[in-house]
């Protein structure tokens, strides 16, 4: 692996939890959304909506919701069920196959058939939300499942491929995906490297949260700064350490 491979694999690989790691937000801080759902509608306002011109839809990590909350399996029970009931679909993002996005599926639907107005893959997207979307929740399809199960021809496969709601996983197979997301996955990378950044370089590679967030946007910091701490308090990234003057974040030296 050469030098920037691994400093992509280093920055982006969600650790393992830790025992003792604290979180903010509803069950750190207690200032903060009490159940999965309000946690999520919550990270969505942090979402930068105009940065894309309001064509994306409002994508949360899943990860960012174990920095709000203690109880990892209780986060991972309520998204199945939140998917189960098909009011939120959930992503896998390609650049960690550790971090998965999580999207409301009525926010999905209504962004991607805009990006379709005029478009001669219009119908077959149409036909993919009504059948596959919201009747399945997985994170990818067979080629054997759109063909058999969904019955969609060789041809609107390609249709929905080139459209963006399908990208290619292997051979005869597709992951679920959010069309022209690859700017999300651009300011969010270097967005993460540069908050990373901030706190490795404070004094004893720690810093106040509070302290951080007031920071204004940098050319490399294009989202909402609360957003990118979620992500690597989350992440486990940096420990989140409740203190008698606020949450202190200490970069974890990998």
């Amino acid at each position: 692996m050469n030098r920037k491979r691994a400093l992509v694999s280093d920055t982006f690989m969600v650790k393992k939890r830790r025992n003792g790691t604290e979180t903010f937000g509803a069950d750190g801080d207690r200032d903060g959304p009490t159940d999965v759902k309000s946690s999520l509608e919550y990270l969505r306002t942090l979402f930068p909506r105009k940065l894309f011109n309001d064509t994306l839809p409002q994508i949360v990590l899943k990860h960012q919701l174990y920095s709000i909350h203690h109880d990892k399996t209780l986060v991972d029970k309520e998204v199945s069920k939140l998917r189960e009931q098909g009011e939120l679909l959930m992503f896998q993002l390609g650049f960690d196959s550790e971090a998965f996005g999580l999207v409301f599926a009525s926010d999905y639907k209504a962004k991607v058939l805009a990006g379709e107005e005029g478009k001669v893959t219009r119908a077959a997207v149409e036909k993919f939300l009504e059948k596959a979307v919201s009747s399945c929740t997985d994170l990818s399809f067979s080629k054997d499942k759109m063909l058999k199960e969904f019955l969609f021809t060789d041809s609107e496969i390609t249709q929905l491929v080139k459209s963006g709601v399908l990208t290619v996983r292997d051979a005869g197979s597709w992951w679920l995906s959010i069309p022209n997301s690859g700017k999300f996955t651009k300011y969010f990378i270097q967005g993460r490297k540069a908050v990373l950044g901030m706190v490795k370089k404070s004094k004893y590679s720690e810093v106040m949260k509070a302290d951080i967030e007031e920071r204004p946007s940098t050319s490399q910091v294009k989202f909402h700064m609360k957003y990118h701490i979620h992500d690597i308090v989350g992440a486990e990234l940096v420990e989140s350490i409740p203190t008698t003057s606020g949450t202190l974040l200490r970069f974890v030296d990998s």
